[in-house]
C-alpha cells in the first residue's frame, strides 16, 4: 500500500468514525450528559438549553465551576495549559477547581462530543457543539477549534438520532476495530449508495431517510458477522 493510500484511508476512517459510529467511551459520556432527568433538573441546577442550529441540548454556565471532573473525561494540551472535555463541556483548571469554558482557537483534539450538529459550508463539514466549533484537519490529524462559519453560508443537516454503538465481542484490539469499521462502512455504501460522510448522505433528500436506515441495517449486518455487538 502506498504512502498516499494510506493516508487516504486513515483520513477517511476518521471521518466514519465521527459520522457513523459512537466508541464506548462516547457512549458512557452520552448516558452521563443526558440521562433523562428532564427539563426540571437542568433547569433547577442552572443549565442553559443551546439551541444554536438547532442543536437543543443542555449545558452548564460558562464560568460556572466544579470540583471533581466527570468520570471519563479527556485532557487536550494547547500551549502548556491542559484542557478538559466531557460530552461536549470544557473545562480549565481554575485554582482548586475546574472552571467550563470555551476552549481556545487551534487547540486540536482526536474526538467530537457524544452530540453534535453537522453544518455545511461549501461542501465542507463544520461540527458544533455547546458553542464551540470544530473542523476536521487532515494535517493535524485532528479537529481543530475555530472560528463560526459566516451565518450566510451554512446550509445545516438534521440531527441523527439513530446511530451505532459498537461493542466488541472477542476483545479485538483497537487496529483490528478500526479496520472492520471502515471495511464495514465501504461495504454498507457500496451496497446501499447512502454515504453518511457526504452532505446529505450522498442522496437525494426524499431518499435520505430510507437510504439511511438502509445503510445502517447493512453496517449492523456486517458488523455482527464479524463478532460485534449492534445496537
Amino acid at each position: 500500500m502506498t504512502i498516499s493510500r494510506v493516508i487516504n484511508v486513515c483520513l477517511m476512517m476518521a471521518i466514519v468514525f465521527s459520522c457513523v459510529v459512537d466508541p464506548v467511551w462516547a457512549d458512557r459520556g452520552r448516558k452521563q450528559h443526558d440521562d433523562r432527568r428532564g427539563e426540571k433538573y437542568y433547569r433547577d441546577h442552572g443549565y442553559k438549553i443551546d439551541k444554536r442550529h438547532h442543536h437543543n441540548r443542555y449545558y452548564p454556565p460558562r464560568e460556572s465551576t466544579v470540583k471533581v471532573l466527570p468520570r471519563g473525561y479527556r485532557a487536550a494540551p494547547y500551549r502548556g495549559v491542559d484542557y478538559y472535555f466531557h460530552s461536549g463541556i470544557w473545562y480549565r483548571p481554575s485554582g482548586s477547581y475546574f472552571r467550563v469554558v470555551i476552549p481556545p482557537l487551534g487547540l486540536v483534539v482526536p474526538f467530537l462530543p457524544s452530540y453534535y450538529t453537522t453544518l455545511w459550508v461549501g461542501g465542507l463539514p463544520y461540527y458544533y457543539a455547546g458553542g464551540v466549533y470544530y473542523s476536521w484537519r487532515p494535517e493535524h490529524r485532528g479537529y481543530v477549534v475555530t472560528d463560526p462559519p459566516p451565518q450566510s453560508e451554512v446550509v445545516e443537516q438534521q440531527e441523527v438520532p439513530e446511530q451505532l454503538f459498537i461493542y466488541p465481542k472477542n476483545r479485538q484490539s483497537s487496529d483490528t476495530q478500526a479496520t472492520d469499521r471502515y471495511e464495514c462502512h465501504r461495504w454498507a455504501v457500496d451496497q446501499t449508495g447512502f454515504d453518511p460522510t457526504r452532505a446529505g448522505g450522498n442522496v437525494s433528500r426524499d431518499q435520505n431517510a430510507a437510504g439511511r436506515a438502509d445503510y445502517h441495517r447493512a453496517m449492523k449486518a456486517c458488523l455482527e458477522a464479524r463478532s460485534y455487538s449492534v445496537q
